[in-house]
């Protein structure tokens, strides 16, 4: 498995299903991911620090099968501006 971080931007949900498919691009690496996609797309947003794990297929994309914010992720500044 390969681990990589930068910066996600460019998100776009593919395909609506059960498990929604999920396009990102961390720097210029074209990154999907669909098994933990809708946790995803709660604690990412456009800019977030973000370090990927996984391997890549036949169309040099970066297939995710594990992520992690770096910092607070999208919901915890929500939660924050709540408090406040």
């Amino acid at each position: 498995m390969i681990s990589m971080n930068g910066i996600a931007s460019n998100i776009k949900i593919l395909k609506y299903s059960e498990r929604p498919l999920v396009y990102f691009k961390l720097d210029d690496t074209s990154c999907l991911i669909a098994g933990h996609s809708l946790n995803f797309l709660a604690d990412v947003e456009d800019g977030m620090n973000v370090v990927v794990a996984g391997d890549y297929n036949k169309r040099k994309q970066f297939i995710v099968k594990k992520y992690a914010v770096i910092g607070k992720t999208k919901i915890m500044m929500e939660f924050d501006m709540v408090k406040a």
